[in-house]
């Protein structure tokens, strides 16, 4: 299975460091988010991974190359402008299932977590198109996402909501009919729901919505703390 790191916004809520930085490549705990994401996703066993990018993208693919040094094969699907999250895989699609792969890995370049890359797995329903790894929800989102249900099944309403992390296992069928313009990946996986093709997983440890300059010093102090403690 290959993976995916969205890595193309503006990071226009974390100005002015991402006025010269891309936000994948801002530090915490000593090293580039989008770096923690790639070695969670080679200690993982993933080796094959697409890197989308827009703003400051080139800065991307300087630093990381193509991925050799940290144990991984790495592409990039440039955009030039930023196209929306659906979009972007689209963009990308040639890429991830080149091999004639179904399912792939879509992990948010501007979050952390230690959720066990290696623990999801394609469900086993045939009808399933995309599995979300939930969380509970942060106080900047208290009203949450989606409602997972004791099934495992994901809806839009049924009881109290979850976090979406921005972490999820996707099928190339979730976007048939679609092509680049097709904007934000939410109104996708709705539509899929409406139809029980959505399930979660709950993921019970640490999560970090890497969204503004104050939660990147939050990040940045924990991750220190751990390894004073080590």
């Amino acid at each position: 299975m290959k993976a995916m790191i969205l890595a193309a916004g503006k990071g226009e809520r974390m100005r002015p460091l991402t006025l010269t930085t891309p936000k994948p490549l801002l530090v915490a705990g000593g090293k580039p988010l989008i770096v923690h994401h790639l070695e969670h996703l080679r200690d993982a066993g993933f080796r094959d991974v697409v890197i989308n990018h827009a703003w400051l993208g080139e800065q991307i693919e300087q630093q990381l190359g193509n991925g050799k040094p940290f144990g991984l094969s790495i592409r990039y699907s440039a955009e030039g402008e930023p196209l929306e999250t659906a979009g972007g895989i689209v963009r990308a699609l040639p890429l991830l299932t080149d091999q004639g792969e179904d399912w792939f890995l879509v992990i948010n370049g501007d979050i952390w977590s230690d959720v066990s890359l290696s623990d999801l797995q394609p469900p086993e329903q045939d009808n399933c198109r995309a599995l979300l790894v939930m969380t509970d929800n942060p106080e900047h989102h208290p009203e949450g996402d989606f409602h997972l249900a004791a099934d495992g099944a994901l809806t839009t309403s049924g009881g109290r909501k979850l976090t979406f992390t921005g972490i999820s296992l996707l099928h190339r069928k979730l976007f048939d009919g679609l092509d680049d313009t097709s904007g934000k990946l939410g109104p996708v996986l709705r539509k899929a729901m409406a139809s029980h093709q959505v399930r979660g997983l709950y993921h019970g440890g640490r999560w970090v919505d890497v969204g503004t300059p104050a939660r990147l010093d939050e990040l940045n102090r924990q991750l220190a703390d751990g390894r004073r403690q080590v």
